[in-house]
């Protein structure tokens, strides 16, 4: 087989700008621990659209690939690389498992060095780590098997792993994007007996209400803390799940909780804001808890939620609703921002 030496890809030159879709060149031989591979479908999530934006301060990389989750094709390997090998099925994730941490690939175009960190998806082509890539054995569609990269893993992560869901056991999500929906099918696979979704979009909202949400708020048009006085009475809901990073959001979901109920954190704040909350409730139950990807093995996590969603026949496609070429990336990422885009979009790396 004759392996690529260029690709197409999405690339961020400046924050707070489109990204600039242009060729450019692949690295020339792949060093130890390194996987080229050929990817067929990338989510985009809203850690990407942190990183435009600069959520987290300036950017000492630019130029840089962006994207963490996709599935693909294995096209060649390097030195050390025993896990996956040329033809093999993948699932693309940020979150490290075994194998080897290579060092990040350099590429070139127009004459400038283009920065990658261990994997990047929003690229034809591409060279990840080792230990960012899992191997599946597995019929599911491309377009389902790029959410274990990310949306998947982190939402049933999240309850698995940082909630520890007791079945029964009342749950707020608030943001109900392509994180806040696989957050709510989690939840409701595990047994939730309330399950509140909060978003500013009806779209979204309606969704929810489709795949386990057993009632919905629009922050946009509803007096939130009230709504949900009224739906958890005087007790406060077992489980508070922020996706927004919003700060004031933070400190009055904390309030909202009952007197042991657990905040988990999955949005990230701006860099120079902060939220404040009285931390005595801390010593008699409550816990307030930022999520890493919802602690995530993927070697482990990912063969497991495949099989258990298969034979629950849980329909994962239900939350993809948006699906462009590469060539259209800015589109999906303008309408994940104004709220057209209901659940998790998808690049096609196979369209033109």
């Amino acid at each position: 087989m004759i392996l690529p030496k260029e690709t197409l890809a999405a690339i961020l030159v400046e924050q707070k700008k489109d990204l600039v879709i242009g060729n450019i060149t692949l690295p020339e031989k792949l060093d130890v621990g390194q996987v080229l591979v050929e990817y067929h479908f990338s989510g985009i999530c809203g850690s990407q659209i942190g990183e435009i934006e600069g959520v987290k301060g300036p950017d000492n990389w630019l130029p840089h690939l962006l994207g963490h989750e996709a599935s693909g094709t294995v096209l060649g390997i390097g030195p050390g690389v025993s896990r996956v090998k040329p033809g093999d099925k993948i699932v693309g994730h940020w979150r490290p498992a075994t194998g080897i941490q290579s060092t990040t690939p350099k590429y070139t175009w127009n004459g400038k060095t283009v920065n990658a960190g261990w994997i990047t998806t929003f690229n034809k082509f591409g060279v990840a780590a080792e230990n960012r890539l899992t191997k599946i054995d597995s019929v599911e569609r491309n377009e389902e098997l790029a959410l274990f990269g990310c949306a998947i893993t982190t939402g049933f992560g999240v309850i698995d792993n940082n909630v520890k869901l007791k079945l029964g056991e009342t749950v707020v999500v608030f943001g109900s994007g392509g994180i806040g929906l696989s957050l709510i099918q989690a939840a409701n696979f595990a047994g939730a007996s309330q399950i509140v979704a909060i978003d500013r979009f009806d779209n979204r909202l309606e969704l929810a209400g489709k795949i386990g949400a057993t009632s919905c708020i629009n922050s946009k048009r509803k007096q939130v803390w009230k709504e949900l006085e009224q739906i958890f009475a005087t007790k406060g809901p077992d489980v508070f799940i922020d996706n927004t990073g919003n700060t004031d959001i933070i400190s009055q979901g904390f309030n909202t909780l009952s007197n042991n109920g657990k905040m988990i954190l999955v949005g990230v704040p701006q860099h120079s804001e902060m939220s404040e909350i009285h931390t005595l409730p801390l010593h008699f139950g409550k816990s307030i808890t930022g999520s890493h990807g919802g602690d995530c093995q993927p070697e482990k996590d990912i063969p497991r939620y495949l099989d258990l969603i298969k034979m629950r026949k849980l329909q994962l496609g239900e939350i993809i609703t948006d699906i462009k070429p590469l060539k259209r990336i800015n589109d999906l990422i303008d309408d994940m921002k104004s709220g057209k885009s209901t659940g998790r979009c998808l690049v096609n790396l196979n369209a033109e």
